[in-house]
């Protein structure tokens, strides 16, 4: 007899309700939860998949060890041997920074890896903690910490009630928000426009989201900085700055007048390609709006000023006193948020050993992870613990990266897939499907466009253990405790460290084990004082209302104000001052190839690279399934047809495109929806290697973007990777 059940996808941010249905082992239907309080129905490619990824032969099932360089399938019990015989004595020998751990961005979407995750890698004790963060977000991070104390203290868009949005370097309609939880963004941005509301975007590309808005601005990749510090020169310039109630709670605003001052309209327009009268214009509107916002993303956070990127998209916002106001920036209050450090945010703790870039929030950047490897010496990472990445694909310079895992002498992989990344490792360890464990949004819910709290049992059961079961055996083999301890022991200890810190008392979540207890915990020391009894009995989430102000108390700066200008931020101006002098004269400039030179300055065969999400895609291991790589979803090079024509390249011919760092060879996609100068590559593609089991990916194999991405250019302040704004060259393969 078929059953029906209830789950929130966790296939990317927008936490969308799902009605599945289930007949013995089968899934046989995946729909949208209509009665879901926050996605009404809504639904995407992605999580129609979830049945095809359920049932995918690929899918690892037992663990695997790698004997004579073949893997074979062995029980639990030999696997954990095998890591704790050549694990422990790396350890004992080289010390615990000779382990390094990269969590791939599929962790923050299991309540598992999420909440036992962190207790396993504070275990090991190492400085070389890596996450796809850095090929990320972390700018964002960054300069949240620094303005209003705490890394997650991420104001997101009222989408639902502002009637001008300036979106840069985003585009929902294809990711579905990003650091912005909002299902159905295309009917949230109708709503937007059908009640009188504008939207306007800044993008190099035409996206869909820049086809349903009201204005598209084709801006030059890697010079978003230079146009909000422009914008902010028109507010100060305008006297429109109007800080409203945030005056009592704002440091800073005399030291932004100063910083913003050389960044004219004119001084900026030839760079960023947009005309000084448009640039006056849009600050204009933005300031005299009844309710605005600024939102930026991946294209602002992964360039070479994405912290000042990040950073001005928030300083616009307080300018304009649309901070904590109702269709504003605002920030969300979610039901349960894992205890956070009581001091106000620092970075730099400690330093990578062969660059010396600093640590932001716990780690250091990817881009550095293959000069650890590589370096001999004191601390040179010997081992490597994977869980649900594939930065041999994700993480920029690929093909050094993949080399480097070559060398390590021991490797531990928790993933589903033997993939271009976990093909190097000595174990891999598989887990459960997303329909065969529980799930609570804790990462999500934090950045959602409305509160709300969500719940998901397990849909099915697994004969596989839980993720969470899996780290805190590896928790026990990291502390000595040999490849058997007691998991129970150590979930109970667990437990009563997050009681303390979340000031609850462990008893009153008795009767439950592993995450389950943990967010109980965690929603009864909430401030709606929910319980995880209280989501079971609602079955399609628990709607806690629009998002509403909660400054000053949501500030955890040493001052207890917001710190416009942070010397930590604001350090890194000069160098942004440079580039513009140094375009300006026509002097040379390091790196002065990143973003596109303005029109018909560059050399034929000359042009930047960014990147593209798609629809049916969010992560590498999404091309493993049919559903997902049908239609659109190709790798493909998009060319401008004016840039196309000129150095002989045709639709559908193979282009070979080169960098600093590598070349790959792709089809060509000719279309109007680039700027001229610019090409677009979407990520995670590049399955054309040896050693994997991902059949259907290896039949659309594409090319892997970040072959072309260098290790060496970041994002100076976050160490954040370039992976838009690439100088390239392009010809016919």
């Amino acid at each position: 007899m078929p059953t029906t059940a209830h789950v929130t996808c966790p296939l990317c941010e927008a936490t969308c309700g799902l009605t599945v249905t289930i007949d013995g082992s089968d899934v046989t239907e995946v729909r949208g939860d209509h009665d879901d309080v926050f996605s009404r129905g809504f639904i995407c490619p992605k999580g129609v998949s979830l049945g095809a990824l359920h049932a995918d032969p690929d899918r690892l099932r037992t663990p695997l060890v790698k004997r004579d360089g073949e893997f074979v399938a062995v029980s639990w019990d030999e696997a954990f041997a095998e890591i704790d015989a050549r694990l422990r004595p790396i350890m004992a020998e080289r010390g615990n920074d000779a382990v390094a751990v990269y969590a791939g961005n599929p962790s923050i979407h299991n309540v598992s890896t999420t909440l036992y995750g962190p207790v396993l890698y504070r275990a090991i004790g190492t400085k070389n903690f890596y996450s796809a963060s850095t090929v990320d977000q972390m700018p964002k991070h960054f300069t949240s910490g620094y303005l209003f104390g705490a890394p997650l203290s991420i104001p997101v868009p009222d989408v639902d009630r502002t009637q001008f949005l300036l979106m840069l370097g985003a585009n929902p309609l294809v990711s579905n928000g990003s650091l912005m939880t909002a299902p159905d963004m295309r009917g949230r941005l109708r709503a937007l426009r059908a009640r009188g509301g504008k939207l306007v975007v800044v993008d190099p590309k035409r996206t869909r989201t820049a086809e349903a808005a009201d204005e598209h601005n084709a801006i030059r990749p890697g010079t978003d900085a230079l146009l909000l510090f422009a914008l902010a020169n028109v507010l100060f310039e305008r006297d429109l700055v109007a800080l409203g109630g945030l005056a009592d709670h704002t440091n800073g605003v005399a030291e932004m007048r100063a910083l913003a001052e050389p960044f004219t309209p004119e001084a900026v327009a030839s760079e960023v390609g947009i005309d000084a009268d448009a640039i006056r214009r849009l600050a204009v509107e933005l300031a005299t709006a009844e309710r605005a916002v600024v939102y930026g993303r991946i294209g602002t956070t992964t360039q070479e000023f994405g912290t000042l990127a990040s950073w001005l998209v928030d300083v616009l916002n307080v300018l304009t006193g649309n901070l904590d106001q109702p269709g504003g920036a605002m920030f969300p209050a979610p039901a349960a948020s894992a205890p956070g450090s009581s001091k106000p945010f620092r970075h730099g703790r400690w330093r990578s050993r062969v660059r010396g870039l600093p640590e932001v929030y716990g780690e250091l950047p990817v881009a550095t992870l293959a000069d650890e490897i590589e370096a001999p010496g004191e601390g040179q990472v010997r081992a490597l613990l994977t869980v649900a990445g594939n930065p041999c694909l994700s993480a920029p310079n690929a093909e050094r990266l993949d080399a480097a895992f070559g060398q390590l002498d021991f490797m531990v992989s928790v993933d589903v897939y033997l993939n271009e990344t976990t093909r190097h490792a000595d174990v891999i360890l598989p887990g459960p499907t997303p329909l065969e464990r529980q799930h609570y949004d804790l990462a999500f819910y934090q950045l959602s466009v409305r509160n709300v709290a969500n719940w998901t049992p397990a849909a099915m059961p697994s004969d596989l253990p839980q993720e969470w079961e899996t780290l805190l055996r590896l928790l026990g083999v990291v502390t000595g405790q040999g490849p058997n301890p007691d998991v129970g022991a150590l979930d109970d200890f667990v437990a009563g460290e997050f009681a303390r810190r979340a000031g609850a008392e462990v008893e009153e979540a008795a009767g439950r084990v592993g995450p389950e207890r943990l967010v109980d915990l965690l929603l009864r020391s909430g401030q709606y004082g929910l319980t995880l009894a209280d989501l079971e009995a609602a079955p399609h989430g628990v709607d806690l209302g629009p998002l509403t102000s909660r400054l000053p108390h949501a500030l955890k700066t040493a001052s207890g104000k917001i710190e416009l200008a942070p010397e930590a931020i604001t350090a890194d101006v000069p160098r942004l001052a440079a580039r513009l002098s140094a375009r300006s004269d026509g002097s040379p400039d390091g790196h002065a190839a990143y973003g596109a030179a303005p029109h018909g300055s560059r050399l034929p065969g000359e042009f930047v690279l960014i990147g593209r999400r798609q629809l049916a895609s969010n992560n590498s291991w999404m091309h493993n399934l049919e559903t997902l790589v049908r239609g659109s979803n190709r790798c493909t090079v998009q060319v401008h047809p004016d840039d196309a024509a000129g150095i002989g390249l045709t639709d559908g011919a193979l282009a070979k495109v080169s960098s600093a760092a590598g070349t790959v060879e792709l089809p060509v996609e000719v279309t109007d929806v680039l700027r001229p100068g610019v090409v677009s590559i979407p990520h995670g593609w590049g399955h054309d290697v040896n050693g994997v089991r991902t059949s259907v990916a290896a039949a659309h194999a594409g090319a892997n973007s970040n072959v072309l991405t260098d290790d060496g250019p970041l994002d100076a302040p976050t160490g954040t990777a370039v992976l838009n704004g690439i100088p390239v060259h392009l010809a016919p393969a």
